[in-house]
This record gives C-alpha cells, structure tokens and sequence, in this order.
C-alpha cells in the first residue's frame, strides 16, 4: 500500500509525504560520492528546510551522521529536548546573551566576530559543572559578506583566543556565495583566500581543527572543496543545484542520483462547469477560451502553492498534467481539468511529487519561478500535515 492511499484525513484534504528512504538513499549517495574521510553535517535549519527537523534528525542520527547544523540555539534545543545527541553546530553565530543556553544545551557555536571570543569566553567561564572547554568553530568571511570574521582579522582573533582558558577551537568554516556558476571564478577566489586565512592561523600557532566550506553545489561539482567536512543541505533531501553552465548540472545528475523525498498533495474540492469567456479567480486573471471544467482543491500559498504559480505550471491528476489556472489564493487554488474528463470530486492532487509515470519535482518548478528550492520547500504551510515514511 502506497503512503497517499494508507493517509486517512479528519481535517483539511491537504497533506505533505516526506520519504525518509529517499533522505537515507541520499545520504548514501553524498557518502560514496565524497568518500569515507570527510564528516557529514546534516544541514536540518528552518525545520530542516519545512520538512521536519525532529523526524528527519532522528532518522539521520540512526543512520550515523556525525553532525547536524542549525540557525539558532532555538533549533538546536528543540533538537536536543528530542533525543539528538549528535553534535549540533549553530551556523549563523549567535546574539549577545545567547551563549549561555547554547553552552547549557551543549549546542556548538559559531564564532563571526573577534568579540564574540570574549563573549564565548565569559560565559564558558562560569557555566555551571563544565570540566572541559567549551568547543566552537571559527567562520571567515571571503566573499559572501554577510557573517564571519575578516582575513585581516585573523591576527586578532589569534590573540584574543590566546586570553582564554575555557573555549576551544575546534573547527573553521567559510561559506561560498556561488559555487554552482562555473561561469565566474569568485569560488576559486574564495577558497584560495580561505586556504590562506588557514595558513595563516597555523602559522600563529592556531590550529583550524575540522575544516568545511562544501555546501550542497560544491559539494557535488568542486571536488577540492570537500575537505573535514562537508555540509549538504536541499540535496540531502534530493533536490539538484541550478548549475551553470546546465551541462555541470547533466553531469552532476549523471554521477550523484538523487531522490527527492516530498510530495504535496490535496483532493478535489469543487467541481464547475464554466461557460467559455468566464473569469476565474480574483480579479479575473484567468478567463476561461472554451467551454471549461474547473476544480478547486483546498491548498493556497498558506500551505505551500506559491503565489507565483499564478497561470503557470501544472499538477497532476489521474497521472495527467493539468495547468494552475486564476489567482493562487491563501486556501485555495484552481485547475483546469477539462481534458481529464473523469476527473471526480475526492480524486488526488498531486502539486509536487509522482502520481503514474510523471512527477513534479520541486526544483523545477523553482527554476520555471525564478527562485530557489529551498524557498519553496520553506513555504510548506505549518498548517499542512507532514506524513513520514
């Protein structure tokens, strides 16, 4: 028995499938793809992308990753009142007043600023109970420019590290700001300069401990980056980088085959006959060239049919493609199934996932939008029910 057909609703007739084997399946590809050496990070941030942080951490932690990063002490903490005993690192660095719960809930920060290593400092100093200092990881800044301390900075971070007894450095990070074009050279130019902020941390006697810069595109396609550890996140749960030029993105496909774990589903609601010349929806967007039947499910942008796909794209019905027609509204969204005349009222909708022989994956559509999967996958309402198999 399939999980849309095991699914039984008191509620809304939406529903999310998340594949945990597609998630497994992915993860083992990433493993054989980078090699035994290198740690895996789960990257589980915003819910692990909409999809459930909880449930998905759970099943990776059976499956032996190492470690699972996260936004904010928040996250990690939901993680940790949730039996994750892996190690948890805080990617974004962390506000003034924040490094007491991390340090209490055993969450790893990130230090993105000199100050924050007095900080660190102060609060490992009088936590409670700790016999061993409290470990962090260091993010350099090279070229995204949104967090991490400066290469000039390096000298100073040293110096302040050496003041203190009661932290660690036990690792080091860069983020790169466009490792899927292969187009421009601000990768390269970003992991030189890393490279360099390495050296120049050891040659002040600081070493980097556990080094990792590879998120998902690099991960897949700039194999010099793939160092301690690598930090996948959209193609864990099996969704492709947009690389460019596309050829880069046919190759990785061809070498890392991915699954995509989520499929979005919801039933007929309404079924109506409108007259040829009729508007449908707000504000008339959509008016009708032929006699029509039009069906309404009950899912909108609140619950992840981005209002974006206003007249464009599909779903599926009875494995069949059938256009998004009018306004997407907060609750409901309309489509055209005049050409699946036995479409009835109950019958599944399918806006992302597999329904026969076709499928809509959630990156294409990201790419048909103009936007990135992780927005999209972000999008799934709180309200829509996540069913995990």
């Amino acid at each position: 028995m399939t999980m849309t057909k095991a699914i039984h609703h008191g509620g809304r007739p939406v529903w999310a499938e998340i594949s945990l084997k597609a998630i497994l399946h992915n993860l083992r590809v990433i493993r054989k793809h980078i090699g035994a050496k290198p740690k895996i990070l789960a990257v589980v941030k915003s819910n692990a992308y909409g999809l459930g942080a909880v449930p998905i951490s759970k099943t990776l932690q059976k499956a032996g990753v190492e470690w699972f990063g996260v936004t904010c002490a928040n996250e990690g903490i939901e993680l940790r009142e949730s039996s994750i005993r892996k190690r948890i690192l805080v990617l974004t660095g962390f506000w003034p007043g924040e490094e007491k719960r991390l340090i209490e809930n055993h969450l790893t920060p990130t230090v993105t600023r000199v100050d924050d290593v007095r900080l660190l400092e102060r609060a490992a100093k009088t936590a409670r109970g700790r016999k061993s200092p409290v470990r962090f990881h260091l993010k350099i800044n090279t070229g995204m420019n949104r967090l991490g301390i400066e290469p000039a900075e390096i000298d100073d971070f040293a110096s302040a590290l050496a003041d203190c007894r009661h932290i660690q450095l036990e690792g080091t990070l860069t983020h790169f700001a466009s490792a899927e074009d292969f187009t421009a050279r601000q990768t390269d130019e970003q992991e030189k300069l890393f490279r360099a902020c390495l050296d120049r941390l050891r040659a002040l006697g600081v070493s980097p401990g556990i080094v990792h810069m590879a998120n998902s595109g690099a991960l897949c396609a700039r194999p010099s980056t793939i160092a301690d550890m690598v930090r996948p996140g959209a193609i864990l749960y099996g969704y492709y980088q947009s690389f460019d030029p596309p050829q880069k993105g046919h190759e990785v496909k061809g070498c890392i085959p991915l699954e995509p774990c989520l499929s979005l589903r919801a039933r007929i609601i309404s079924l109506r006959d409108v007259a040829s010349g009729q508007g449908v929806g707000y504000g008339a967007r959509f008016v009708t060239s032929r006699p029509s039947r039009i069906a309404t499910i009950n899912a909108g942008y609140a619950d992840g049919v981005m209002r974006q796909r206003t007249n464009r794209g599909c779903a599926l019905v009875r494995g069949r493609r059938v256009p998004l027609v009018g306004v997407i509204s907060m609750d409901l969204t309309m489509l055209d199934v005049t050409d699946v005349p036995s479409a009835e009222l109950g019958d599944i909708v399918t806006v992302y996932g597999k329904d026969g022989s076709d499928a809509i994956v959630v990156s294409d559509v990201a790419r048909e939008i103009g936007t990135v999967t992780s927005d999209l996958l972000c999008a799934l309402g709180r309200r829509v029910p996540r069913y995990y198999a």
